[in-house]
């Protein structure tokens, strides 16, 4: 008896961290690369068991042929890299938006090496997406995320068959709604830019001894800088509430 009940706890944990894990292996803050594996490994297992006791109960039985438990280790893998996905999906907006603020404020050549991201991105993006990294753990948002895992197991029940058509248009959407986000984040600059760009044309017009390029660039990146300063906040906060309506959808109420 105590052996039967230790072979499915341990199927059960696996099973579980499965979804877990995936999910996690894409969260912002896990899956970049200056976190060790190790650490990453470890959190995932701490995660996977808190949540064991919980989820354990509505799990299936062993399969009992090596398929069909690749298959339900294979859904359970794809429903966690759809939740993982949508976390990515959401943090590339702020992507977007640090990218479409560099090219206003001519700053798109200032690249460095994006942690998060893990590519060469503008500093401008760079320091949203670190900043939004910090704000999501620091406002519990990836809270959200693990509650709406756990409620996943009574939407998505194990072995019960993965509505991949419901999951591709939802991934679809989110990718329209997030470049969307990102042009609305960045449409104070774009606003400015194209004020200033106007009256930096008029003024070429009427004086064409100005250096215009010389007297304007300066100051174009100054004006953007403090255009940043003060919407920064505001940025911030409609990204968390985007991350937190973006999985309230899968938390039952």
């Amino acid at each position: 008896m105590l052996e039967e009940l230790l072979t499915l706890n341990i199927f059960g944990f696996f099973l579980i961290f499965t979804r877990v894990g995936t999910a996690l292996a894409l969260m912002p803050g896990f899956s970049a690369g200056f976190v060790p594996i190790r650490v990453r490994l470890a959190g995932a297992l701490a995660i996977t068991f808190v949540m064991t006791p919980v989820l354990v109960a509505g799990l299936p039985v062993r399969p009992p042929t090596i398929a069909a438990l690749a298959i339900l280790i294979m859904g359970e893998f794809l429903v966690g890299l759809f939740f993982g996905v949508i976390a990515r999906i959401l943090i590339g907006a702020l992507q977007t938006a640090g990218t479409v603020i560099s090219y206003m404020s001519s700053m798109a050549n200032a690249l460095i090496q994006d942690p998060i991201a893990e590519q060469q991105s503008s500093t401008v993006a760079s320091f949203m997406l670190i900043m939004a990294t910090v704000l999501i753990f620091t406002a519990d948002m990836h809270h959200v995320m693990l509650r709406a895992i756990a409620d996943s197991y009574t939407l998505m029940e194990p072995g019960a068959g993965i509505p991949v058509g419901d999951m591709v248009y939802i991934i679809g959407r989110r990718v329209a709604d997030s470049f969307a986000l990102g042009l609305r984040l960045a449409a104070p600059f774009v606003i400015v830019a194209l004020t200033y760009y106007i009256g930096l044309g008029l003024l070429g017009r009427l004086m064409p001894q100005l250096q215009v390029f010389f007297f304007g660039l300066p100051f174009q990146i100054g004006l953007q800088i403090w255009v940043l300063a003060i919407t920064i906040t505001g940025i911030m906060m409609v990204f968390l509430q985007e991350f937190e309506e973006a999985y309230q959808g899968f938390i039952l109420p």
